[in-house]
């Protein structure tokens, strides 16, 4: 019988600017067998996420990737052999897999660790809800909110890139808490979806109407929480339309991103204009609130109160298209790629 290899995809160049599928490159390599504290798995779904171009740039706190180096990234895996004694072959596990079908790695048990390897949750289904709402994002979005904007019922909550794998949750689990929820995003379908489906009570395409006349429009009185997954001019445009003691909740920069240079940033001047509060967000900081995480959305979820939207390809060889459709903000929901 033929022993299976494992399907790698590296970096094949830095790209400048929105990457490519060009510029990864798969590669074939031997199954590792794993040796003394290790485990052998098979990778089954592979999440992608925007902070990985921060990594392909090498400012991301993360780690650093160079052409040649093997993407890295959570997966959702089964245990085919183990020789640790927490993990037993037949365990489905949340893991640092990254872009390949197969790992073989020492498991990461300390708590404290961002990037531990955890048996997952058996009440998550889908499984791959590990990878968005019920994983990392999700455990963005809920530490961001409660811990960061201190949210309370009518205030008025506005968050960019909300079709995103962050932005929907946030904006959800905002309507659950009482506020009135305002989303920023690119296409009519995003908005129909996060209209119809997600609950909002207000989309703006900014494709059609400049973010400021849609904040000028949709909030009267200001914004009570902005929580920004975008930075530049959306950024900008919301800080000078914020209300008395608002909030800000700095998560992501996507429209810079994909920019070689340092962006420039809004005037700080409106921040003391309106007295708010600026907070930079790192999830790695509240990885010990992963549990109330899923504890909070599990029922959601279960009640259709929040609802998820996944962009889903197939085959290893899928994931450098789909991470370029997710830097060119042509995805639909969480970017997962299914290996298995």
């Amino acid at each position: 019988m033929t022993e299976p290899m494992n399907q790698q995809i590296r970096l094949r160049a830095t790209p400048e600017g929105v990457p490519t599928a060009d510029h990864f490159v798969l590669s074939e390599s031997a199954v590792v067998p794993p040796g003394d504290g290790e485990i052998l798995c098979k990778n089954l779904y592979l999440s992608l996420d925007p902070y990985m171009r921060s990594q392909i740039a090498g400012r991301h706190i993360s780690g650093s990737i160079k052409p040649g180096d093997l993407l890295l990234g959570e997966t959702v895996s089964e245990v085919l052999e183990s020789r640790h004694p927490d993990f037993q072959a037949g365990d489905t596990i949340l893991v640092r897999g990254n872009w390949q079908t197969y790992c073989t790695v020492e498991p990461i048990t300390d708590p404290e660790r961002f990037d531990r390897t955890r048996i997952l949750d058996a009440r998550i289904m889908p499984q791959t809800l590990a990878l968005g709402s019920l994983g990392m994002p999700g455990l963005t979005a809920y530490a961001g909110l409660k811990h960061l904007a201190e949210p309370k019922a009518g205030d008025v909550l506005v968050v960019s890139a909300a079709a995103g794998a962050v932005g929907s949750v946030v904006g959800q689990y905002a309507k659950s808490l009482g506020c009135k929820v305002i989303g920023i995003a690119g296409s009519d379908e995003k908005c129909a979806w996060l209209l119809e489906e997600a609950g909002f009570d207000a989309c703006i395409n900014y494709k059609k109407e400049s973010v400021a006349d849609g904040i000028d429009r949709l909030c009267p009185n200001g914004v009570d929480i902005y929580f920004d997954n975008v930075g530049g001019e959306t950024l900008d445009a919301v800080i000078w339309r914020l209300a008395i003691g608002a909030r800000v909740v700095l998560c992501g920069m996507i429209s810079v991103i994909n920019q070689t240079g340092v962006p420039t940033g809004p005037g700080l001047g409106s921040v003391i204009k309106a007295r708010a509060t600026v907070r930079g967000l790192v999830v790695y900081d509240f990885m010990d609130q992963m549990g109330d995480m899923v504890d909070t959305f599990l029922p959601l979820i279960a009640a259709g109160k929040m609802k998820f939207l996944e962009d889903l390809s197939e085959g290893i060889e899928a994931a450098p298209a789909a991470f370029s459709r997710l830097m060119a903000g042509k995805n639909h929901g969480k970017t997962i790629v299914k290996l298995d």
